[in-house]
This record gives C-alpha cells, sequence and structure tokens, in this order.
C-alpha cells in the first residue's frame, strides 16, 4: 500500500477537496436510493472530526461539459443535509469566494464537475483552479478511479492527497481479493457476453485457481465445445476465443467450471414451463435460462475448498424467477460460509449487487464494491488513473 489515508494527513484547520461518488438516482427531485450518500458519511466526518473543512466535488450525470440544469448538484442537499445531519452550503458560482467564506464544521458542495469542460479532459489549468482552492486533496470515489479527469487525477499530483475510508476500504478489499489473497481463489464470473469480458478473463485464469463462468457468456462456452445450445443467448463466433480462453486457463493451472446442467426453456419470461437437462442436452426449440442443481452442488464444493471468492456477474436470468435459482443458492452458499469465517467473499458491479441483494445474500459478504466499471477494470489488472495518483 504506496497511497496515505486521512489518518496520516494533518487536517486541523486545512481546507481539504473531497472527491466523492454521489451519483445517485433521483425521481421528481427525490433521491430514491441513497447508498453511495451513505457510502460517504465515514469521510466527511472523519475530515470534520479532525477540524478540517470538507469541500464536496462530484458529478451527476453526464452534461458533457455544459451547465444542464437537471443535472444540478442542487437537488441533492435536501438527501445530503439529512445524511450529514446539518445544513450544506452549496456554491454554483465564485468557488473560491465561496471556500474562503467557510467556517469550522461546515460542509461545502460544489456544482456538478462535470458542468465545465475541463473536467473530462483533464485539463490542467483548470485541475490548477481545482487545487487552488484547497490544502489537501483527499479522492473517496473510487466509482470514478477508472476515469482520468481533472478531479480524479490531475489534482491529485498538485495537492497532498490521500484515500477516503470508502476508497480506503475498496483498495484494501480488493488487494486482499487478487493482489495477495488467501489461496486457493475462485472467481465467479456471469453476464451476457464474452466480448465484453475478455479482458477479464485473460486475467483471471493467471490468477485465480477455480473461475466459474456463468450466465450468457456459459452459453458460448458450451457451443464452443461442440454442445447444442437451442435458441440460447450466445456469441457463436466468439468460440474461437472461448477455446483459446480455456486453452489458457488449462496452461495456467485454472480450472474453469461450466455448467453441469441447464434450466431451459420456450420463452423468455417469468415462470415460463422450464425443464432441467444435462449441459450436452439442449433442446433445439429451447433456450438455456439458467445453471442447474448439480452445477450448483458442484460450485458449493468449489467454495467450500477455496478461501477467497472474487464475483462479478449472475449465473443465469436472475430478473425472471424461477431462473434466479443458480445464483441465489450459490450467492446463499458463499454468504454462509463468509459468515461462518471461513471465505473472504468480494463482489462488485451493478447487476451482481442487484443479484446479491436479491438473493439476501449481500450483507454476509466480506465486501460489496458499488462500483461498476472501475471494479472491472480493477479485475481486468488495468492501471486506475485515479488511484495511480494517489501513490504519487
Amino acid at each position: 500500500m504506496t497511497w496515505k489515508t486521512l489518518d496520516e494527513m494533518d487536517l486541523s484547520g486545512k481546507r481539504v477537496l473531497t472527491r466523492v461518488d454521489i451519483n445517485v438516482p433521483v425521481e421528481n427531485g427525490e433521491v430514491t436510493d441513497t447508498t453511495r450518500i451513505d457510502r460517504i458519511l465515514p469521510t466527511v466526518k472523519d475530515i470534520l472530526a479532525k477540524g478540517g473543512l470538507p469541500v464536496l466535488v462530484a458529478h451527476f450525470g453526464r452534461p458533457k461539459g455544459k451547465v444542464v440544469p437537471e443535472m444540478s448538484l442542487r437537488q441533492l442537499l435536501p438527501a445530503l443535509q439529512k445524511a450529514f445531519g446539518q445544513p450544506v452550503t452549496f456554491a454554483d458560482g465564485d468557488y473560491s469566494a465561496a471556500v474562503q467564506a467557510m467556517q469550522p464544521g461546515e460542509i461545502l458542495l460544489l456544482e456538478n464537475i462535470r458542468f465545465a469542460p475541463g473536467e473530462e479532459k483533464n485539463d490542467p489549468d483548470f485541475a490548477a483552479r481545482l487545487a487552488s482552492l484547497a490544502d489537501i486533496y483527499c479522492n473517496d470515489a473510487f466509482s470514478a478511479a477508472h476515469r482520468a479527469h481533472a478531479s480524479t487525477e490531475a489534482v491529485a499530483r498538485l495537492l497532498p492527497a490521500c484515500a477516503g475510508r470508502l476508497m480506503q476500504a475498496e483498495l484494501s478489499a480488493l488487494e486482499a481479493a487478487l493482489g495477495t489473497p488467501k489461496r486457493p481463489v475462485v472467481a465467479v464470473v456471469g453476464g451476457a457476453k464474452v466480448s465484453t469480458k475478455l479482458d477479464l478473463l485473460g486475467n483471471l485464469v493467471e490468477k485465480v485457481d477455480h473461475l466459474v463462468i456463468g450466465g450468457g457468456m456459459a452459453n458460448t462456452f458450451l457451443y464452443a465445445q461442440g454442445h447444442e445450445i437451442g435458441t440460447s443467448l450466445a456469441e457463436k463466433d466468439m468460440a474461437g476465443t472461448a477455446r483459446d480462453v480455456l486453452t489458457k486457463a488449462d496452461a495456467a493451472g485454472c480450472t474453469i467450471h461450466l455448467p453441469r446442467d441447464i434450466v431451459v426453456a420456450r420463452e423468455f419470461a417469468a415462470e415460463a414451463p422450464h425443464e432441467t437437462l444435462p449441459a450436452d442436452a439442449c433442446p433445439p426449440d429451447a433456450m438455456i435460462l439458467d445453471a442447474g442443481p448439480q452445477t450448483v452442488a458442484a460450485l458449493e464444493a468449489v467454495f467450500a475448498a477455496c478461501e477467497t471468492l472474487i464475483w462479478n456477474g449472475p449465473l443465469g436470468a436472475f430478473e425472471l424467477k424461477p431462473f434466479d435459482a443458480a445464483t441465489n443458492r450459490a450467492a446463499e452458499a458463499a454468504a454462509r460460509l463468509t459468515a461462518a469465517g471461513d471465505l473472504i467473499t468480494v463482489a462488485g458491479g451493478g447487476d451482481t449487487v442487484a443479484a446479491l441483494n436479491q438473493a439476501g445474500a449481500a450483507d454476509r459478504f466480506t465486501y460489496i464494491s458499488t462500483a461498476g466499471g472501475a471494479f472491472l477494470e480493477w479485475m481486468e489488472g488495468k492501471t486506475l488513473p485515479g488511484v495511480a495518483a494517489l501513490e504519487g
């Protein structure tokens, strides 16, 4: 770990430019899910407790460097004030004057940073103006760390910089999962397309002992092995690539786990008539929508034999009952082992979090990342600009 934390910074009387992710869902002017706001509380409260003055920098939506009134952060003030239990000052004009006017104990929120054309361009002049507002930079937005923007990358090189509590927790969890993990390590990778997860699969077969492939991706691998997959979602043009992944895994000593049995239906609909068959016996007019119970039993045995689990993506069409069964059962097995202290479990990605919440397993995992693209790029082994900038 070469980045600093809040514990290593003297914040007393210092203005702390704090990059946060509060890109929350809003309907009719109301925040419908406060998870991302709740997750920045420890950092903001720590800065206040250490005598610092938090200047919050965040984006909302994709205004592309233009002022878009419906993407103003002003609409988040009620939710932020409720979460912090105190007023939050808002600045949408002269940031410098607003920062200079701050008193100890106050919180300042700057307007949507992506209204500024220099933000997404990582413009050095814009970054310098941001840096002039504060004495210290704190990045608590891991979910934006894969972007080389002014508020995540350039400004971090202009001020004494540290990771916030959420960033610290995220990086520590990821290091424990893939950096220097307790072995054996198993990764579960699901989702629709092999093409979007090629870098991920290529990196993981070099890093993990077991790789579980589920969802639509598994259909492509079954097809690559010569199995009938009927009308299943698959990328048949990726069959050669899938075989390459299998060969690479074999050479690296990584065991790949594909469905042993499958749940098939004739229509993609909740409660559609279905049957469970061997993985090589999909009827020509049917589609694979989930892995079967034999597959889950095999996965439970793999989980029990491992020390670390990384999870990205569901095992089937989890949004349709009963095709959520494999994901739910496997998630429950992982959660049970975690609660017993027998497995370290780290999961991330949008569908993954939704699937684990639906399974009732998320709160028993060791760590759930709310970062989508950044979590995926980290799993792919890519350098994240926002993290690299903290390392100096």
